[in-house]
């Protein structure tokens, strides 16, 4: 699966979500995620594919429905878009997966908690997403887009402010 996004800092998030339903968007996840990332000591997959592997489980806060998923997810092109490169698989024993994971030479880093409540709008994805404190301390807006033209279309929606929107990864954030 190919998905095309850009995240939008520096949000207010009740002030994004007020718009969001204003407009008729629906509420379509609201949900509580743990991430663990996994790579060599020298970032391998990071440094050869611009990616990582990953190991999510979430809880469906609508549900009440708990899934684990593997994830490799690679960056493909970053200019107005980011555009990446997602092969999932669903895990029934995410504790499992893990350890072969290691034993094959690839470290688990410090799992990021987020929540995240996703709306749609017609065929764009809007994603407020909350990170723990050390992942990333504030709140973005990921906007996944089918293309440029959506994209435009969901920046005048929200009336957004251009210099806020980017195509960094979570973890180039947290240098900045």
């Amino acid at each position: 699966m190919r998905e095309r996004e850009v995240k939008v800092l520096n949000i207010d998030k009740d002030e994004i979500e007020k718009k969001l339903i204003d407009l008729g968007a629906v509420l379509v996840k609201d949900e509580n995620q743990i991430n663990y990332r996994f790579d060599t000591d020298d970032y391998f997959l990071k440094r050869k594919y611009m990616g990582y592997l990953r190991i999510r489980i979430t809880k469906n806060n609508l549900s009440g429905e708990t899934k684990s998923t593997m994830t490799f997810k690679r960056s493909i092109k970053r200019d107005s878009l980011r555009v990446n490169e997602e092969i999932d698989t669903d895990l029934s024993d995410w504790e499992s997966a893990s350890k072969i994971i290691e034993l094959l030479g690839y470290k688990q880093k410090r799992p990021g908690y987020k929540h995240r409540r996703s709306y749609m709008y017609e065929n764009i994805l809007f994603e407020i997403d909350t990170w723990d404190e050390q992942t990333y301390s504030k709140p973005y807006l990921e906007i996944e887009v089918p293309s440029e033209k959506e994209l435009e279309k969901a920046i005048r929606l929200l009336n957004l402010d251009r210099s806020q929107i980017t195509t960094k990864a979570v973890d180039e954030l947290r240098k900045d």
